[in-house]
């Protein structure tokens, strides 16, 4: 990712908060020779690899998890390294709201990108383990929360025998906050009032970003 220095973020718990509030990702592999991308919900284990660990499942008929079966090792004996990136707030930014004259149009947004090899969850008991924790962690906010716990055990087997669950155990974690650092106080200011006149909800959260909320 392009990281102009004004726009690095590097603190882990700023990534991590990302990841988990924007956590529908896009996971991009190399697939007999091509780029293939699947967009995915994942979870973020922090605790677990020096970066944390993403994890999450893939329809079996996708053959996206081809790309890290042992099927399309490269040639070092490895599976190649996979990319997941997560997206968060963005907006178009009208040169209009600065105070300086001389200005083009741009676009503010939040990124985080996560890069290691993925590795297939075998195990029976661990994938439903996967698929039970992601259901529990989406249904959290609900005031009925559904569970898998009211299924037949014969049938979440049979749904679990259709999913392929991995892990990617993150060794790089790049960030990119892109919100104006590089503009004067008062321009940004100006970009903030802008959006909140916008009555759109991702162009407020780009502004509370801006304000210091985030």
């Amino acid at each position: 990712m392009y990281l102009p220095p004004a726009f690095r973020e590097e603190r882990r718990e700023v990534l991590y908060d990302l990841i988990r509030q924007h956590s529908f990702g896009t996971l991009v592999s190399l697939l007999d020779g091509e780029l293939f991308a699947t967009h995915l919900p994942f979870l973020l284990d922090a605790g677990r690899g020096e970066h944390g660990t993403l994890l999450g499942h893939l329809a079996r008929a996708n053959p996206h998890w081809h790309a890290f079966s042992g099927a399309n090792d490269s040639l070092d004996g490895l599976v190649p390294e996979s990319l997941v990136t997560f997206q968060g707030p963005h907006a178009y930014i009208s040169p209009s709201w600065y105070e300086t004259e001389m200005a083009v149009p741009t676009w503010n947004y939040v990124a985080a990108h996560a890069y290691g090899r993925p590795r297939i969850v075998d195990d029976p008991s661990a994938v439903q383990r996967v698929l039970r924790d992601l259901v529990n962690t989406y249904e959290s906010g609900f005031e009925r929360p559904w569970s898998m716990d009211g299924l037949p055990s014969r049938y979440v087997e049979q749904m679990a025998a259709n999913v392929v669950a991995f892990e990617i155990e993150i060794t790089r974690l790049e960030g990119k906050r892109k919100l104006s650092q590089n503009r004067s106080e008062a321009d940004q200011q100006g970009v903030i009032a802008g959006l909140r006149q916008q009555d759109d909800p991702t162009a407020e959260a780009v502004a509370s970003l801006m304000d210091g909320g985030g």
